[in-house]
């Protein structure tokens, strides 16, 4: 897993309608944050957002694929995020759309 740092500052201008963001090195990847809560992450330069119930079913039917995290000494295990849609990459007023339900799901889980 890799990422580049200009695709981290893409990431967060494509994000910036949910306000301020920023996105953080972690674990051979990044995490992408608002409010402090981490709410995408991004691996091997491809956008991942926190996606369960209603919106994980929504991204699904967009054809977006689970996050599937293998660790050397372990089985696969999905980590409750979905690929952003690829329209929304070109479409800052879209990503933000799927950003601003990713946001508010971390939000939940926060409390």
């Amino acid at each position: 897993m890799t990422v580049s740092q200009d695709f981290m500052e893409f990431a967060c201008e494509l994000f910036s309608g949910l306000g301020p963001t920023r996105a953080r090195r972690m674990f051979g990847g990044a995490g992408v944050y608002a409010h402090d809560v981490m709410f995408a992450l991004i691996a091997d330069d491809v956008i991942y957002i926190k996606a369960e119930g209603a919106l994980a079913e929504a991204l699904e039917a967009e054809g977006c694929e689970a996050f599937v995290f293998t660790p050397k000494s372990g089985d696969p295990a999905e980590m409750g995020y979905r690929r952003l849609p690829e329209a929304a990459l070109d479409e800052p007023e879209l990503a933000s759309h799927w950003g601003r339900r990713a946001l508010n799901l971390a939000l939940s889980k926060k409390r």
